[in-house]
């Protein structure tokens, strides 16, 4: 039997426990060796993805003439084999070609001066584009990096944008010519917006020796400075990105004219223009517009209604008898209404005969237009009995001349007075206000349904038109005061006799409130409104009775508040006083915990 002792037995255990140490560390450094490893290899792997799909391809090339290249490269050289030397593309490129990459590479590895050379390949169509510099230290020692990449198509693009140019440069020539030959004065502006070209039009205009004459000078085509000058234009029209128009004076040959001068912005920043000479159409239009005026202000002057429509048969012109005679309201006919819908609002108006078939009627009449006759007449008897005498008269540029005379003149103006009397009636009856009007002597004229309602009173005893003191003493008892009564014939006196106007304020018997006040009218007689501000009075009280309970609230609380201070400031007071005491030692000597609790 075999004794081993202790101190043995704990020897061979601690030998044991350090190689099982061992062994786990050199475990744990195999594995992340092997995680580092495999990171490598991906990274690798993606890095290599990328140089494949990468449009520029790298290749590196040494001052000795070594060189390393990709399979991609090399079929675009159309290599078989990838080469080691640069000398070995000489089967693939021309010599002068091979020998001016060989000095730009030496000269970057030399001079780390960057080159750029486009390449193409013999028998091929493809061309490639080579950009070289100095390679950092990590990639090698006096390696220079060159990036190919296939500019084919790119080279393709700057032979199409060649022949474009040319295309363009013919197309601007001829422009060019045809700007040269317009009678127009024509401009262009940089964008300094300073002249940079004129057509020989402008250099006449203003009476310049040529065009770089007048280009060096600066000399412009109208004069003025400011909002008014000649850069106006072009200002507005580059910060609104369109063109602008507007109409000058200037001075060509001696004469006054006046321009309408064309302002367009191009894309490259600077300002077109040019200018068109309308003196002699701005004249024509001057007479044309003193001959219509004219006619319009004699045409104004005739009692009978007069309409003009134009070749659209939308309305020109009516004179104010138009107007009146059919009840046309100024902001509906501002809309230049057409013929068709004029008879429309005519037979609105009632101031069309009366027909079975209006349709037709107005079909007929639009006839008038096209007909070949000299001129229409025909009567209109209108509903209210009112005859008028119809004279259509067409134009010779398309348009209509209609003449309406009114033969019965009193007919009219007794039926206009009667319309508006009823129009007044229906106002004041629909109005919210109590409205009443007091003539000159005090009697009441007019009345609406409001002042009957408020104050109560029968429709015969206001038909007898009583004064104003009958009116008061009748209303006295619904006032709350009856003896305010009175204020209402002193109000009226004042309107009607001192043209005054004064207000107040009622209160009925009933609680409902009222505003009032007394106006002067022009022709003598006194208006008397009143205005219910019941609602408005409740709402003013109810506010002032809220402002009332929160001043309340607001004294009850501060009263609180001061008295809850001074009932914690005094036991408070006593608390901290003794807890001083127990902290001196007064009450004797405290243990370490009651002396925490004492000074917190």
């Amino acid at each position: 039997m075999i004794v081993i002792s202790t101190a043995a037995a704990l020897i061979g255990g601690v030998i044991v426990a350090l190689l099982l140490v061992g062994a786990t560390f050199a475990l744990f450094v195999g594995l992340r060796a092997a995680a580092a490893a495999g990171s490598a290899v991906r990274a690798n792997r993606r890095f290599e993805a990328l140089f494949a799909a990468a449009p520029a391809i790298p290749v590196l090339a040494y001052g000795d003439g070594r060189i390393e290249l990709t399979r991609t490269v090399a079929d675009w050289l159309g290599l078989k084999e990838l080469p080691g030397r640069i000398d070995e593309l000489a089967s693939v490129l021309p010599a002068d070609v091979l020998g001016a990459l060989k000095n730009d590479i030496l000269a970057a590895h030399r001079a780390a001066r960057g080159f750029t050379r486009a390449v193409t390949v013999p028998g091929s169509s493809r061309t490639l584009m080579w950009r070289g510099e100095r390679a950092p230290h990590e990639i090698g020692i006096g390696a220079v990096i060159i990036w190919v990449f296939d500019a084919t198509d790119s080279q393709r693009e700057i032979e199409q944008l060649s022949a474009q140019q040319g295309d363009m440069r013919g197309a601007f020539e001829a422009l060019t010519g045809l700007i040269e030959a317009a009678p127009l004065p024509m401009w262009y502006r940089g964008a300094d917006l300073k002249l940079a070209m004129v057509n020989s039009a402008y250099v006449a205009a203003v009476e310049g020796a040529n065009a770089a004459d007048v280009v060096g000078r600066g000399v412009e085509l109208v004069e003025g400075s400011g909002h008014g000058g000649p850069l106006a234009g072009a200002v507005e029209a580059r910060e609104q990105g369109k063109p602008h128009e507007r109409l000058l004076p200037a001075t060509i040959g001696g004469e006054r004219r006046s321009l309408k001068l064309f302002d367009i912005p191009l894309p490259t920043g600077g300002v077109a223009g040019y200018a068109i000479d309308i003196e002699d159409l701005e004249q024509a239009h001057a007479r044309e517009r003193r001959f219509a005026e004219a006619q319009r202000t004699m045409l104004d002057r005739l009692s009978a209604g007069v309409a003009q429509f134009g070749r659209d048969r939308a309305l020109v012109f009516c004179n104010q008898p138009f107007r009146r005679m059919f009840a046309m309201r100024n902001e509906w006919l501002a809309d230049r209404p057409e013929f068709d819908r004029v008879l429309e609002r005519m037979r609105e108006a009632n101031r069309v005969p009366e027909v079975r078939d209006f349709p037709s009627w107005k079909a007929e009449r639009r006839d008038w237009f096209t007909e070949a006759v000299s001129a229409f007449e025909e009567n209109w008897m209108l509903p209210d009995s009112t005859h008028l005498r119809v004279l259509a008269q067409p134009l010779p540029d398309g348009g209509l001349l209609l003449i309406f005379e009114d033969r019965t003149e009193q007919v009219q103006l007794a039926s206009a007075r009667d319309t508006l009397l009823r129009v007044r009636t229906a106002t004041f009856d629909n109005l919210f206000e109590a409205l009443g009007v007091f003539a000159a002597d005090g009697k009441l004229q007019l009345w609406n349904n409001r002042f009957r309602a408020v104050w109560e009173l029968e429709e015969e005893f206001l038909s007898s038109h009583p004064r104003v003191d009958v009116v008061s003493e009748q209303v006295a008892s619904k006032l709350a005061h009856p003896a305010r009564a009175k204020i209402i014939n002193e109000l009226v006196r004042a309107a009607t006799m001192e043209r005054q106007t004064r207000g107040g304020r009622f209160e009925l018997a009933d609680g409902r409130h009222f505003e009032f006040g007394v106006v002067p009218l022009p022709d003598g007689n006194a208006l008397f409104t009143m205005l219910d501000i019941t609602d408005s009075r409740r709402i003013e009280q109810a506010l002032r009775e809220r402002n009332e309970a929160l001043e309340n609230t607001d004294r009850v609380k501060t009263a609180f508040v001061a008295n809850m201070s001074y009932e914690l400031r005094t036991p408070l007071t006593s608390i901290s006083g003794f807890a001083e005491m127990l902290h001196g030692g007064y009450a004797g000597k405290l243990t370490k915990q009651a002396d925490a609790y004492v000074e917190a």
